[in-house]
């Protein structure tokens, strides 16, 4: 019969707005680790970042989805959108746990040196793999003993959220750094146009 677990990528995060950095992760990622797919998991309510926030979910949500369009293996997922309360990491892992279902929960090494304000941490522990997504220089492990870790190098993208949302809010170009389809979604929705 062989073995038919399948092994999924949790790739969580505000991504306000989705950039190439957060896709090169994820596809680096899957190949890496020999994922069947990687959720790209849209947090609804990022109870840490709640006052840095500007898009709305469902407005972060549809550019994940478009980012992801035609890239093998890389889903957008609504999970925590659709959930009521605050986004917490153990909720989604239970929530996606299944018979035959292997995951492993995607974090950059700046995430990974955040994990002990984490709500629930012990609990995720059991749930996932953690692999610990660092660029050139990087090096992260997760708080406490008892994870499972892997550690995956991938290419430095020095791109970020916070420098898309400054150039879009100084009316300068975005385009590479962000997906075509993106770009137009941005612009069409009159998103990230205010200074902040």
């Amino acid at each position: 019969m062989g073995d038919t677990t399948e092994r999924i990528g949790v790739l969580g995060g505000t991504f306000d707005p989705v950039h190439i950095g957060h896709l090169v992760a994820a596809a680096d990622a899957r190949a890496g680790l020999k994922l069947d797919r990687v959720l790209l998991v849209v947090a609804g309510d990022p109870w840490q970042k709640r006052t840095q926030v500007v898009a709305s979910a469902a407005d972060r949500l549809a550019l994940v989805e478009l980012a992801v369009e035609g890239i093998d293996g890389l889903e957008a997922s609504s999970i925590e959108v659709e959930r009521d309360g605050a986004s917490v990491t153990a909720d989604t892992l239970e929530e996606l746990t299944a018979p035959g279902r292997e995951l492993f929960l995607l974090l950059g090494a700046d995430a990974v040196s955040n994990m002990s304000t984490w709500k629930r941490l012990d609990d995720t522990r059991s749930l996932a793999t953690v692999v610990v997504v660092e660029r050139a220089g990087e090096h992260a492990e997760p708080p406490g003993d008892g994870w499972c870790v892997e550690h995956l190098t991938i290419p430095r993208l020095d791109v970020s959220s916070t420098e898309i949302r400054d150039r879009l809010a100084h009316d300068r170009p975005i385009d590479g750094l962000v997906a075509p389809e993106v770009v137009r979604a941005i612009r069409e929705r009159g998103l990230y146009t205010d200074p902040r």
